[in-house]
């Protein structure tokens, strides 16, 4: 008979949140296959999981896959976990579990923590519909794109960040989506636990005073209103006439106008682009 394929979430920080199946599994299962096996050191020794540990990272997993389905195949139960949180949210795992599904093998969620779904349950914004999208491209003009293709979207947008970027995050949503609501969570269950929560702006200004920003953050966005806040559709076609009759850059004036709005920047550009193919 063939193994069993068990994906289980650990904690996020706090050790107190694993769950009672999760720490039996582990125990029991013949092979942990762990993101860093150095950093799950702590968590296993704190519940005495002595259970052997193989590392299966993004680096090595088209490798590591072949060897563990083969070994699953052959009976043996594996246990997959990540640093932190649900495996595959972000994480490594798609390729071992793609072709653990592909050969038949039975593969087993054990639930616990996801940081996206704890902090969005804190974070003041619907949660009645939203959008997980992971970590947004490094590159700016990347970025750039990816944030204006999302900046339709009604449901609440979940990005993850590291500290030494989320400033950018945060201000390159500003000039796509406007100075939207939002919520910014940082540390999540750890002792230096945070959220921020406020328009974009205010975001960006707080995380501007401090002369560095720890810890991994998950950034929570407001979907776009049914329609702009603040300026009415013929307010901002006059708004446009006039910054066009004064010569005003496109994108200075989309710029402007989209903060005015509270209002995706690249709705106002396509605005101007229509009025100015008018005349």
């Amino acid at each position: 008979m063939v193994g069993t394929l068990y994906i289980v979430a650990t904690p996020l920080g706090n050790l107190e949140d694993m769950t009672f199946r999760a720490v039996r599994i582990l125990k029991e299962v013949d092979l942990i296959a762990a993101e860093d096996t150095r950093h799950s050191k702590k968590l296993l020794g704190h519940y005495g999981i002595t259970t052997p540990t193989i590392a299966c990272h993004e680096h090595n997993e088209a490798v590591k896959a072949h060897d563990l389905i083969q070994r699953l195949e052959k009976g043996a139960t594996i246990a997959l976990i990540s640093d932190a949180g649900t495996p595959l949210i972000s994480d490594p795992g798609y390729r071992l579990v793609s072709q653990a599904g592909e050969k038949g093998i039975p593969i087993v969620p054990v639930p616990g923590c996801n940081a996206a779904i704890t902090g969005l349950s804190a974070s003041g914004l619907p949660t009645d519909t939203f959008v997980f999208l992971g970590f947004p491209p490094r590159k700016q003009g990347r970025l750039n794109t990816f944030l204006n293709d999302t900046a339709h979207h009604k449901a609440t947008l979940i990005f993850y960040e590291s500290p030494r970027r989320v400033i950018r995050l945060i201000s390159s949503a500003i000039d796509a989506f406007g100075d939207r609501q939002a919520c910014l969570a940082r540390e999540l269950t750890k002792q230096y636990e945070e959220f921020i929560r406020g328009p974009l702006s205010v975001l960006l200004s707080t995380l501007e005073s401090r002369e560095t920003i720890k810890g991994e953050c998950v950034l929570f966005i407001k979907g776009e209103d049914e329609q702009p806040i603040g300026l009415s559709a013929e307010q901002m076609q006059t708004m446009i006439i006039e910054g066009l009759n004064q010569n005003k850059r496109t994108s200075e004036l989309a710029k402007k106008i989209a903060g005015l709005a509270n209002c995706p920047k690249p709705r106002v550009y396509d605005m101007i682009l229509a009025l100015k193919n008018r005349s």
